[in-house]
């Protein structure tokens, strides 16, 4: 097959969806694909009528995903980068390359890529994609509508508000939340701009850094439960096994996601017995369904240290796709290794989408 892995873009997450796409591209091509990295934003400049001879360049577009840092990266400095400086979001080819392939293979992380944009514009022009479909990524992308679907379908999850440009002066006293709380950027990924607060001088910092966040215009605010995390990986609506996080730091922050020795990865879980872990992946399939997706995403839970009570904080529609990141973990695990999880993916894109 022809297939074109998308990556990169402007989101903070715009590095780990690079080396998640060049993951992507290699083990397909090792599957005998003809798979070609490329950049969302940046394109790839080409005489318009050669283009079917870039899915036997040699080297595939992986140049791209050369020297990434663990750093979240500078946005600015990418925007300068684009020869064209055009406004226009789709870099040179974007489109037409997509159309020339079979499918286009999504390994974009974070705001334009997760929040349905791009799945709504590939329905529009008839580009087949993979992943859930845009209604489903866009619910899962903002954290406040994703809360209330669980709420509404009786999916465990915790209390929670939001703040907007203008409310985000509200004291919590008006709130009526209590420290220690979590706040977040409402619609982003990898932990950027999550903070936990101890103090009143904690979540008036927090707050102001999390809109700064990849200029959200609203912040979830939640009640801080400390426990134990566990990833649970759904893949055509069934779930994988369960993950364990344990994360260096209070969170599993950005840096301790893609640092080695950020965390510790368990899979499967021995500090859950097998009926809990039964009612977590249910709970996970049931707000998978509940938020309309398809094809595969994950659902992070957390278990109450004090009560053992469980809680999904949240469904990521296009989590990360390293090989050891959470999702081929769990797959490995269930006995489908990455190249195996690739293919399945597409397989299963091409019979949701005809």
């Amino acid at each position: 097959m022809k297939i074109i892995v998308l990556a990169g873009g402007l989101s903070p997450e715009r590095d780990v969806s690079l080396i998640s796409g060049a993951g992507i591209c290699r083990t397909l091509r090792e599957r005998g694909h003809k798979a070609f990295l490329l950049d969302v934003y940046l394109g790839l400049p080409y005489d318009s009528d050669k283009l079917e001879e870039v899915f036997d360049l040699p080297g595939a577009g992986l140049e791209i995903a050369q020297g990434i840092k663990t750093t979240a990266p500078d946005i600015e400095a990418v925007k300068a980068s684009r020869p064209d400086q055009s406004e226009c979001y789709l870099g040179p080819n974007v489109v037409e390359l997509c159309r020339l392939a079979d499918i286009t293979f999504m390994g974009l992380h974070g705001s334009v890529g997760e929040n349905g944009k791009m799945q709504a514009t590939f329905d529009v022009l008839g580009i087949k994609y993979t992943g859930p479909n845009s209604l489903g990524c866009a619910m899962s992308m903002n954290k406040l509508v994703a809360k209330q679907v669980f709420k509404m379908t009786r999916v465990p999850t915790p209390r929670g508000t939001s703040l907007t440009e203008k409310t985000k002066d509200t004291t919590l006293d008006e709130l009526g939340y209590y420290l220690p709380l979590v706040v977040k950027p409402c619609s982003s990924g990898s932990s950027l701009g999550v903070y936990i607060c101890h103090t009143e001088e904690d979540y008036k910092e927090a707050v102001r850094r999390s809109f700064d966040e990849d200029h959200q215009d609203e912040v979830v605010i939640e009640p801080f439960i400390r426990g134990r995390e566990y990833a649970c990986g759904i893949f055509a609506g069934k779930a994988l096994p369960l993950v364990e996080i344990i994360p260096r730091d209070e969170v599993f922050s950005y840096e301790n996601k893609y640092q080695d020795g950020g965390a510790t990865e368990i899979c499967p879980p021995i500090s859950l017995d097998a009926k809990m872990m039964k009612k977590i992946q249910r709970a996970g399939e049931k707000a998978f369904e509940a938020l309309r997706m398809d094809v595969y995403a994950r659902a992070d839970f957390i278990v109450d240290e004090t009560d053992g009570r469980f809680y999904c904080l949240e469904m990521n529609g296009l989590p990360g796709m390293t090989p050891t990141s959470l999702l081929p973990r769990a797959a490995l695990n269930a006995g489908m290794d990455y190249g195996e999880l690739c293919e399945k993916i597409i397989e299963e894109s091409m019979k949701v989408r005809g």
